[in-house]
């Protein structure tokens, strides 16, 4: 069986939206400190660690297309999972340093020019949109591309709501709005970024990787001929895009193995399917140290 290693080449995408955001953490910091709104300067907090994860992406999605050696027979596939680890990390801290200053924030409201607000928000929302949009062909299939496509697409969000925000103010003059907006894009976050880390933790200690049917892969596999059992089944992540599998068949007689790979790969995504085939004796032997 041929196995498809191709990766999508996302370097155009991690450029460009490393560029926009960067550009527009400048701006958003700048407009932040003289409107002094802490709305617009939790979101450029936010989106400087935007860049930074984009940056950490793309050096991840570079050394996973590299060979593998004798030393590192996979390669530098783990380091994308690694890679979406150190990221949501980073996005927890940030958060942290964001809702503290909110939260003095709130017993101490400033004044903020609105104007200045709703207008560096909207170019937020573009910024962003754009953004998202160089990710969304490849961010149900890569844990990576997945994070900066919902990162973005949240940004794009929470930008809308700090224009909002600003047209209340303006409307109210109610302070206490900036605040409370910064706490808002604190939670929004927070709820995205631990998903991110749910999942990237989960394939760092090898667990069966999500949207893998471990169910269907041990009845498809109990279910054909001449396997009369299978044990040591494992399934774990090789990168954020690939999967790996091993097992152990007890058999009756010769199984198509190149068939049952194909199946794997084609129905239930495994990318690397290893199989060991092996007879009732096989399996009941007792293991004789000069055997070998």
């Amino acid at each position: 069986m041929s196995h498809n290693h191709k990766v999508e080449n996302y370097n155009r995408a991690f450029a460009i939206g490393i560029v926009l955001n960067t550009l527009f953490v400048v701006v958003e910091a700048t407009y932040g400190i003289a409107a002094d709104s802490l709305a617009l300067l939790a979101d450029a907090g936010h989106n400087l660690s935007d860049v930074l994860s984009l940056l950490i992406a793309w050096g991840a999605s570079f050394l996973a297309k590299k060979a593998g050696s004798e030393k590192r027979t996979y390669g530098f596939r783990k380091v994308t999972v690694m890679a979406s680890t150190i990221s949501a990390i980073l996005l927890l801290v940030a958060l942290g340093g964001i809702t503290w200053e909110a939260i003095g924030r709130f017993s101490n409201p400033q004044a903020v020019e609105s104007s200045t607000l709703i207008i560096v928000a909207a170019i937020g929302v573009v910024i962003n949109t754009i953004t998202a949009l160089l990710f969304v062909s490849g961010h149900k299939h890569d844990l990576n591309i997945k994070a900066a496509f919902l990162h973005m697409t949240a940004d794009a969000a929470i930008s809308l709501g700090v224009v909002i925000g600003g047209l209340l103010i303006m409307q109210t003059n109610w302070l206490i709005i900036d605040p409370l907006i910064s706490i808002i894009i604190v939670i929004i976050i927070l709820i995205g970024t631990w998903g991110l880390l749910r999942d990237s933790v989960n394939l760092l200690v090898d667990a069966v990787p999500e949207g893998i049917d471990t169910k269907g892969i041990t009845e498809y596999l109990s279910n054909l001929k001449s396997v009369n059992q299978i044990h040591d089944l494992h399934i774990w992540a090789l990168s954020t895009t690939e999967t790996a599998l091993t097992v152990h068949l007890v058999v009756s007689d010769k199984v198509l193995l190149q068939a049952i790979q194909k199946h794997l790969h084609d129905h239930f995504d495994i990318e690397h399917a290893t199989i060991q085939v092996e007879t009732f004796e096989d399996a009941n032997m007792e293991y004789d140290p000069d055997c070998h």
